[in-house]
């Protein structure tokens, strides 16, 4: 059987290149590298309302090279303007003028001719990452960053792929209680250095329903027949005023826990909708509904869940979600099998999954 294959659209693959590692980074002078951050951020609020009117990132980023003199950085910073702009729903449109952008950080897309990355480079030593960044109106800043030593031996052979101009890699600084770095690592360098060896399963297939208050999972086998339901939850995070990142601490458990026992069940084949084909989150009549949607990271989750699986050995199938939720046949399998609306909804998810991977073997 082959092994950490992921299945899914084009659009799902484009999110699923790249691992992010994360540490703390020291810079010699830090006003230098604050200074770049303000000007990113000042090109991504004032690139929000041109786009959002048509304007095309080859003109702004003539516009604004005044502001911040870095082509890579110019474009990594309209390029997250975009994503905001693409992200407003229509009932926000009168709202474009105060759109937020509450981060505060300035990334630099990766390029294997640029030697990894133009603007941030690092060497690995024995026990820390020295750093440096391109400043555009001096020269590089140098700094240095704590990763974890578990990482190291993964940096190191990044750091010479990209020497060799085989492999590139993004790099994001960001500040909130002090400065951080995020490598984007190639996903298939990191499942290298850090997959776990998975028992024999027996051709399984489980389909996820991911929520804000729980997670559901349906088992089947090859033939569509229920081997196993079970259900994570994790209620309380929706309570007003549950801290956020202590949520998303459990829901990320409930998916871990979830992985552990599709293992010992004798999964191979894992099966989440494919969230990166809908274009918009729904909203309800519900203000509490509402505030659920909004607060529910649920691609963060997602592709959490699917990097950890390929590290845990399971193959990923990614499914559109039409009518795994609202439809005639999602209400007839709640009827007939006395399913409660979410574990209908994973059954069908598996079922789909199941139905993928038949029309490819």
């Amino acid at each position: 059987m082959i092994r950490n294959r992921i299945i899914c659209s084009r659009e799902a693959l484009e999110n699923f290149q790249f691992v992010t590692v994360n540490g703390k980074v020291i810079f010699e002078d830090k006003d230098k590298i604050v200074r770049i951050a303000r000007a990113y951020s000042q090109v991504v609020k004032s690139a929000i309302r041109p786009l959002f009117d048509g304007k095309s990132v080859d003109e702004l980023t003539k516009e604004f090279y005044s502001i911040l003199p870095n082509y890579i950085y110019l474009e990594t910073a309209l390029k997250q303007a975009k994503t905001i702009t693409d992200g407003l729903l229509d009932r926000e449109k009168d709202k474009i003028l105060h759109a937020k952008v509450k981060r505060f950080w300035f990334g630099s897309r990766g390029n294997k001719s640029d030697k990894g990355n133009r603007n941030v480079k690092f060497h690995v030593f024995q026990d820390h990452v020295e750093v440096r960044v391109k400043d555009p109106w001096s020269k590089w800043v140098h700094g240095k960053a704590y990763l974890g030593k578990e990482y190291l031996p993964l940096l190191h052979e990044l750091e010479e792929l990209a020497e060799r101009k085989e492999e590139g890699y993004g790099a994001v600084i960001s500040f909130k209680h002090y400065p951080m770095i995020h490598l984007q690592v190639p996903l298939w360098l990191y499942l290298k250095h850090f997959s776990l060896p998975k028992p024999v399963g027996y051709g399984l297939i489980a389909g996820f329903d991911l929520n804000s208050d729980r997670l559901n999972v349906v088992v089947v086998n090859k033939d569509g027949k229920v081997i196993a339901i079970k259900t994570f939850w994790y209620s309380d995070v929706t309570r007003p005023g549950f801290p956020k990142g202590k949520a998303m601490a459990l829901r990320l458990n409930a998916l871990s826990e979830s992985l552990n026992f599709l293992s010992r069940v004798g999964v191979d084949y894992v099966v989440f909708e494919d969230l990166f084909l809908v274009k918009r989150r729904r909203f309800t009549r519900s203000k509490s509904g509402n505030r659920k949607v909004s607060r529910f990271a649920k691609k963060q989750l997602l592709i959490h869940g699917v990097i950890k699986a390929l590290r845990l050995g399971f193959n990923v199938i990614l499914v559109n979600p039409k009518g795994t939720t609202n439809s005639e046949y999602h209400d007839r399998m709640m009827r007939e099998k006395g399913f409660d609306r979410h574990t209908a909804s994973a059954y069908l998810i598996a079922l789909k999954g199941l139905g993928m991977l038949n029309n490819i073997k």
